[in-house]
């Protein structure tokens, strides 16, 4: 069996189409099927459903995906660790982080480069459930996310950030209540844009006007932060977005802020999968990130 076998089979998976698989392979069709042909031949498996066409893959064929994921992760893994022991500057790190969060990993960053200067990082944006998946399947080597949403399987290691905060925000021009507190009843009557029903961040601030027994007045909902501190910066709505979600700007900007009364405050931490060999450089940067101090920082 070659590692090229099992690389072919996690491109099919990704493309859903043998062209497709081979090009990012940089190989030619043919090989590609012949590769995967030669792999079921050596475990005695049909792992591809095909025709003509690829169809997916067998419940054997999942397993065996399963496995290849992680043989290459460990080769990957491997390769990290012969690289690092000649020279500690170096690396690659691949962070998923969910969008109340966004903010954070420039400070992450901060600390690890300072531990690994050259350290090479690939950060995609995520919800927390995706993260969760791509730790499992190998795309991922950490990811910040709300730590509630982690299985109970024992699977996944974590290392708490910090509480997040919910405030009403809001520019200097709209009015909002008196004081550094608010009620749901008061917030409700105020024009608000908020994030995307699908997003935590916002189920935990229905849940808040559903408690409260009260309907808020939203006129705009979306997923994009860079959309919400728009309209927040141009005076047109307030919104209720976590501490570490404000504009960079939120002190230049002349934005209010009023904590908000019987709130939730999820835990937001670092989690990585639990793995028997870990990589000297993942276990070098998940040392790092105990140094990191923000509680103080999303929190007013």
């Amino acid at each position: 069996m070659f590692l090229r076998q099992l690389t072919y089979l996690i491109a099919l998976d990704r493309c859903r189409h043998f062209s497709r698989a081979a090009e990012s392979c940089g190989v030619s069709q043919p090989a590609l099927s012949a590769g995967i042909r030669q792999l079921e031949n050596e475990l005695g498996i049909t792992i591809i459903q095909r025709n003509r066409r690829f169809y997916g893959l067998t419940e054997e064929g999942k397993r065996v995906l399963v496995w290849a994921r992680q043989t290459l992760a460990a080769l990957d893994g491997l390769k990290q660790e012969a690289a690092f022991a000649q020279d500690i500057a170096g690396g690659s790190l691949s962070i998923g982080v969910m969008p109340p969060a966004i903010q954070v990993v420039p400070l992450l960053l901060e600390c690890f480069r300072a531990a690994v200067p050259a350290l090479h990082v690939e950060v995609k944006v995520y919800s927390s459930a995706d993260i969760t998946r791509m730790l499992r399947e190998h795309h991922l080597q950490l990811g910040i996310m709300y730590l509630d949403q982690l299985p109970g399987d024992g699977v996944f290691e974590a290392r708490p950030l910090y509480a997040e905060q919910h405030v009403l925000a809001a520019a200097a021009s709209v009015q909002l209540p008196a004081g550094k507190h608010c009620s749901w009843a008061e917030i409700a009557s105020l024009p608000l844009c908020l994030l995307s029903r699908n997003m935590r961040s916002r189920q935990l601030v229905d849940a808040g006007f559903r408690d409260a027994d009260v309907t808020p007045t939203v006129m705009l909902e979306t997923d994009a932060l860079e959309l919400l501190h728009a309209e927040l910066l141009g005076g047109r709505l307030a919104s209720i977005l976590p501490v570490a979600a404000l504009p960079e700007r939120v002190g230049l900007s002349g934005l209010q802020l009023r904590r908000i009364n019987g709130c939730a405050s999820p835990d937001v931490g670092l989690v990585r999968l639990t793995q028997p060999n870990t990589s000297m450089l993942l276990t070098r940067l998940w040392d790092v990130a105990q140094t990191l101090n923000v509680a103080d920082i999303y929190s007013v």
